[in-house]
């Protein structure tokens, strides 16, 4: 009897946990870009439902030859978006990308035009389905890898749609991945087609989309940044250019090093630090839930 006791405040426990728990939708966003419809998953902290409130968003990037709902089912803690989205009061939104778009509007394939779906589709869709503080102030973008790359570009080019942006192991220079050894060149331009075509592209077209050539922009629109990676990544070295053509243009921004490679371990560490960042933000813009 005493162990059924024990046994049912255990079972009571773990189910009061599981409903304070943040909720995770899965949204349908149509693209007319594209011409298609892809998912994203979005994470409500567990005091969405409680309140009226509207609330600031977190837009959560994956990298290369992911989708969605990886931030969701890779990291070694499945619940750490979950966590953050509740210790933070921040709705999470992991946009579909696609395995290799690089979050470009493809120059040559309208069936991939991924900058426009981001930046005007998704975040339409998002601030017409959920409560969100639906101005700049209260949105902020970062992602892994290719996601890191992709959230520094659109912000970038998009300085009206986000308070702050982040990289994460970033892949700042496309045109070096072809020198890494990840793949061979050729697969690489495989890997490509949808955003430059079946040919590839030459260097010079993939540093002209590349954010390690973007200074001049960051400069100009003075958006708080923070880039990290880790010290045994084989993309170390792209972030370094980043960080000392950043430092060398004087434009402020947060850079950090730490053990780690390129791997979900890594991630999931990295990723508390940008919510940290980004909500410290959020409070100077007063664009907490409100």
């Amino acid at each position: 009897m005493k162990n059924l006791k024990l046994l049912l405040i255990a079972f009571f426990l773990i189910q009061g946990f599981i409903t304070q728990a943040a909720k995770v939708d899965t949204l349908a966003i149509p693209s007319i870009a594209m011409n298609k419809t892809y998912n994203a998953a979005v994470v409500l902290p567990n005091s969405y439902s409680k309140s009226k409130a509207k609330y600031p968003v977190m837009y959560l990037l994956h990298g290369a030859y992911g989708h969605f709902r990886d931030w969701l089912k890779a990291t070694p803690n499945k619940m750490a978006v979950k966590d953050l989205a509740d210790r933070y009061d921040i709705i999470i939104v992991m946009p579909e990308g696609e395995t290799f778009s690089f979050y470009l509007d493809s120059p040559v394939n309208k069936g991939s035009q991924f900058e426009t779906y981001i930046t005007k589709e998704v975040v339409q869709k998002i601030d017409q389905t959920y409560r969100t503080i639906n101005e700049k102030k209260g949105r902020a973008i970062t992602g892994l890898s290719m996601g890191g790359h992709g959230a520094l570009y659109l912000a970038t080019k998009h300085p009206d749609l986000y308070a702050a942006a982040g990289s994460m192991s970033g892949a700042v220079d496309m045109g070096t991945m072809k020198d890494m050894g990840i793949d061979s060149p050729e697969r690489i331009d495989q890997l490509m087609e949808p955003v430059f075509g079946p040919q590839g592209a030459p260097r010079e077209v993939y540093a002209a989309h590349a954010v390690l050539n973007m200074i001049d922009k960051m400069k100009a629109n003075n958006l708080p940044l923070i880039i990290d990676c880790g010290v045994d990544d084989f993309l170390i070295g792209p972030n370094r250019e980043l960080h000392r053509r950043l430092v060398y243009n004087k434009v402020p921004h947060d850079y950090t090093e730490r053990p780690g490679a390129h791997n979900w371990e890594y991630w999931e560490n990295s990723v508390s630090y940008h919510v940290l960042f980004f909500s410290k933000i959020f409070k100077t813009n007063t664009a907490q839930i409100q």
